[in-house]
C-alpha cells in the first residue's frame, strides 16, 4: 500500500488529495457541511473515484471541529479546575474568561497546596487530605472532567501526577487533564489551555467516532491520523485525550503544503480561502510558532500554535459601497449560490477578480457589467492588505519568496503590486497535501537552571530529549532533525541562572513504525 489521503476541512471547502509519494494522483474540493463529518465523507467519495481504496496506507485529516466548538461556544462541557499552588491566590482560574464561555464551562475551581519552584524543587508539599476533600466536592457537583494545573509543572510534573492519582482514586470514571501535557511555561495560560481541552473531551469522542465511521464507509481500512497545530500528527487515541492540539492545523497544513509543492522551505506563505487570508513565515519547512500567548475566543492560552496573521479576505468576501468596502462579511461555503458568477445577487471578491481577468469560474458574462472603478477600488484595498500582512510576517526586509496557496490564491494574481508571487500547481489543495505529509515530532519547552552547567550543555540535553520524543512518536531515527531551537535568559529567576529553552524535532515516519497507534501515543509529544 503506497497511497496517502490528505483531508483538510476549512470554513468554506473540504479539500482532499490522494498522493503517491509526492505526486498528486487525485484532488477534489467539496463544500464544507454544517456537520463536518458529512463533508469529509463526500470529499472521500469524490477523491476515491478511480482509486483502489485497498492501496491507501493512511488517512491524514485536519479538522475545524474543535476550533468551531470554542469559537461558537457549542459542544463544550463543564469542567472542575484544581490548581496546586500556595493559597490564597489573587489570580483565580478563568479570571479573564469571557462571560459566555465561563457560563458554559463553569466557575467550579479549587486551590490546594502544591507546586514547584522554577528549578523543580517543591514550593509546597501536595496536601493529600485537602485533595480528597476537593474530590468529594467535585463528586457532589457532578463534574466528569477535571483540569489539573500546578506551578512550574513543565519543569516538575510530579505534583500533578500525585494529585491525578489521588483524584482518580476518589473519582473513578472522571477524566483528568494535566497541564504539564498541554501548555508551556506560564501558569495562567497553560491552565486555560488545559481547561479548554478538558471541556472538549466529550465532543472529541463523538467527532473521532464520526471520522472512523466516515473513513470506513468510504471503504478504507487504514490508520487515521489527525493534524496537529505544529505540523506533526497524532493518532485518534491521543486526539481523544488532547483535542486542543488540532485547533490550528488548517494554516499549518497549508504552509507545509506550500513547501512540499514548491520545494521552498523558507518563505512567506499566503493562504487565501473562502472567508479568511492567513499569512505566516515558513522556516525549514515548518511554520514559525508563536512565542507569545494567543487569544482563543477571548481566552489566553500558550500551547503550540503557528504564528499566523489572519484577516478577512477570501473568494467569498462581500464587496459593497461600489468597491470601497471589502468584507469582513463573506458568503463562505455558499459562494456557488450567492456570488454573481454563479447566478446569485451578492458581489464577492471572486466576481471582482474574474472581471479583472483572473482564471474564469462560473459564468464570466455575469460580471461583465462590474465597473472599472469598482474593480480598481477593490484591487487597491486588497493589495494594501496583503502587502501589509506579508511585511509583518517577514523577519527582515529581503527577497524572501512569497508563496500563495488556497482555493482563492489564484485570485491574487491579478492584483496590481502582487506580481512576484509563487503560485504552485495544485495550490488550491495545498492544505490537504500538507496534511498528508505531516511528520512525527517531539518538543521540549522548559525552564532550566544553569547553575553548574553551560548553556551548550542545556541545549544539547533539550535537543536529545526532543529527538527521543520524536522517535518515540514514530519518526525515523536516521532522518529526524531539529527544526527549531531557542533559549531565552530569565534574569528575574534564580539570580539570573534560569533559562527558558524551547526545542522541536521532527522527521518522516519510520517504515516499521509508520502509522501504528502504539508508536504515537507517547505523552512526550
Amino acid at each position: 500500500m503506497t497511497l496517502r489521503i490528505g483531508i483538510d476541512v476549512g470554513g468554506t471547502n473540504t479539500d482532499a488529495v490522494v498522493l503517491d509519494g509526492r505526486r498528486v494522483v487525485a484532488a477534489t474540493k467539496s463544500p464544507t457541511t454544517e456537520d463536518v463529518t458529512i463533508g469529509i465523507l463526500s470529499a472521500l467519495n469524490q477523491v476515491l473515484q478511480g482509486v483502489d481504496a485497498t492501496e491507501v496506507s493512511a488517512v491524514f485529516i485536519g479538522t475545524t471541529h474543535f476550533i468551531n466548538a470554542i469559537a461558537q461556544a457549542r459542544g463544550l462541557e463543564p469542567v472542575a479546575v484544581v490548581r496546586l499552588a500556595t493559597p490564597p491566590q489573587s489570580l483565580l482560574p478563568m479570571i479573564d474568561w469571557p462571560n459566555h464561555l465561563q457560563g458554559i464551562v463553569g466557575d467550579n475551581f479549587y486551590v490546594c497546596p502544591g507546586g514547584s519552584q522554577f528549578d523543580g524543587t517543591p514550593l509546597n508539599a501536595v496536601d493529600e487530605v485537602a485533595l480528597r476533600d476537593v474530590a468529594k466536592k467535585i463528586a457532589e457537583s457532578g463534574h466528569r472532567h477535571i483540569a489539573l494545573s500546578s506551578i512550574f509543572s513543565t519543569v516538575n510534573p510530579e505534583p500533578e501526577l500525585l494529585a491525578e492519582r489521588i483524584l482518580l482514586e476518589e473519582l473513578p470514571g472522571v477524566t483528568v487533564t494535566r497541564s504539564a501535557l498541554v501548555g508551556r511555561v506560564g501558569l495562567l495560560e497553560r491552565e486555560n489551555a488545559t481547561i479548554l481541552n478538558a471541556s472538549l473531551l466529550d465532543l472529541a469522542g463523538r467527532v473521532i467516532d464520526g471520522l472512523e465511521h466516515a473513513v470506513a464507509t468510504a471503504g478504507i481500512d487504514a490508520p487515521i491520523l489527525l493534524s496537529q497545530n505544529d505540523g506533526t500528527v497524532m493518532t485518534l487515541d491521543r486526539a481523544r485525550l488532547f483535542p486542543i492540539f488540532t485547533i490550528a492545523s488548517g494554516p499549518t497544513n497549508s504552509m507545509r503544503g506550500a513547501a512540499l509543492l514548491t520545494g521552498i522551505d523558507d518563505a512567506v506563505v499566503v493562504d487565501v480561502g473562502g472567508t479568511t487570508c492567513d499569512v505566516g513565515l515558513l522556516q525549514r519547512g515548518f511554520p514559525r510558532e508563536s512565542t507569545v500567548a494567543m487569544s482563543l475566543a477571548g481566552v489566553r492560552s500558550n500551547f503550540r500554535i503557528p504564528d499566523v496573521l489572519s484577516f478577512a479576505l477570501g473568494g467569498g468576501t462581500i464587496i459593497s459601497d461600489d468597491g470601497q468596502t471589502v468584507g469582513p462579511e463573506s458568503v463562505g461555503f455558499r459562494i456557488t449560490e450567492k456570488a454573481l458568477l454563479f447566478g446569485g445577487d451578492t458581489l464577492t471578491f471572486s466576481d471582482i477578480a474574474v472581471a479583472a481577468g483572473a482564471t474564469p469560474m462560473g459564468d464570466p458574462a455575469r460580471v461583465a457589467d462590474v465597473s472599472p472603478e469598482t474593480i480598481k477600488a477593490v484591487m487597491a484595498i486588497v493589495g494594501a492588505r496583503v502587502v501589509h500582512a506579508v511585511e509583518k510576517a517577514m523577519l527582515r526586509a529581503d527577497d524572501t519568496p512569497v508563496i500563495v496557496v488556497g482555493g482563492g490564491g489564484p485570485l491574487l494574481a491579478v492584483v496590481p503590486g502582487l506580481e512576484d508571487l509563487v503560485i504552485p500547481e495544485n495550490a488550491g489543495v495545498a492544505n490537504a497535501v500538507g496534511a498528508a505529509f505531516a511528520e512525527a515530532g517531539g518538543e521540549v519547552d522548559r525552564v532550566f537552571n544553569l547553575a553548574g552547567r553551560s548553556r551548550v550543555e542545556v541545549l544539547d540535553q533539550a535537543k536529545a530529549e526532543a529527538i527521543a520524543k520524536a522517535v518515540e512518536a514514530g519518526a525515523d531515527p536516521d532522518t529526524v532533525r531539529i527544526v527549531d531551537a531557542e533559549d531565552v535568559p530569565l534574569t528575574h529567576l534564580g539570580g539570573g541562572s534560569a533559562v527558558h529553552v524551547r526545542v522541536k524535532a521532527a522527521g518522516p515516519f519510520a517504515r516499521s513504525a509508520a502509522m501504528t497507534s502504539a508508536a504515537m501515543t507517547s505523552e512526550g509529544n
